[in-house]
């Protein structure tokens, strides 16, 4: 059933576009029930970055909001799941798109206005300039306005077991605001359903490549409320993806 809904989707997307040619720089933001946010998002994306072309490719994780409706209306690539299958699989059929159909780098950032889009050249510099093959916003190096003590402390905590697991030196690995370049994503193996974040940076750690992080605002959600959970199902679920992670990145 899973492969049925990742199949209507990518046939949904080619229906749309039959033949798209995305930009160098790609921006997938993954959307679920996100109306009342991603407008505003999409109106503070830029054309450009870096002296590259940018488009932007929404993944709606299914929800009858009208979502898919706000995306169109701003002139974004629209990806759409018929039903809600999570972030990390939006995620994972929205870098096959770009991939697939021309994105040299891709960015990714939340669809809920915690993240800033003027902040794309600052994450992506480095690695058009071949100093970095994934760069991570951390909010740890820059300014976080949200309130949530347990969620600032789980940055922390999570960061430094990454960080032993991997032999990485990074601040912030719960952050979905990043830079990468199209081998990145050619090469990592991507499996979770939810909580991505942590199985793309210890997968692309053990392959070699080169991460670096660069300081972002992270700012508080512009309305409504987190799809992954409160405090404990989002750490549980998340320390349970960076370990089965490193089991299998280990492993193999």
């Amino acid at each position: 059933m899973s492969a049925l809904v990742d199949d209507l989707a990518r046939a949904d997307f080619q229906e749309r576009y039959p033949d798209p040619s995305l930009a160098p720089v790609t921006v997938v933001i993954p959307a679920y029930l996100e109306a009342d946010n991603l407008g505003d998002v999409l109106a503070a994306m830029p054309e450009k970055a870096c002296g590259l072309d940018i488009h932007t490719l929404v993944s709606v994780d299914g929800g009858d909001d009208g979502t898919d409706q706000v995306a169109l209306e701003h002139g974004a690539y629209l990806l759409k799941l018929p039903v809600n299958r999570g972030q990390g699989v939006a995620l994972r059929l929205g870098y096959e798109m770009a991939l697939k159909h021309g994105a040299r780098y891709v960015v990714t950032l939340d669809a809920d206005g915690q993240n800033d889009p003027a902040e794309i050249p600052n994450l992506l510099q480095p690695v058009v300039d071949d100093e970095a093959d994934f760069v991570i916003a951390s909010r740890r190096l820059g300014t976080d306005t949200s309130f949530d003590l347990v969620r600032k402390t789980g940055v922390v905590l999570f960061g430094e077991i990454v960080n032993r697991l991997t032999g990485l030196s990074l601040t912030d690995t719960s952050n979905g605001f990043r830079a990468m370049s199209a081998k990145v994503l050619a090469e990592v193996t991507l499996e979770q359903d939810q909580y991505q974040t942590a199985e793309l940076i210890i997968s692309a750690a053990k392959r070699g490549f080169r991460i670096a992080e660069r300081p972002t605002l992270w700012k508080r959600r512009a309305s409504g409320h987190s799809k992954k959970g409160n405090n404990l199902v989002f750490g549980f679920n998340y320390g349970r993806v960076i370990l089965s992670t490193w089991l299998r990145e280990r492993r193999a």
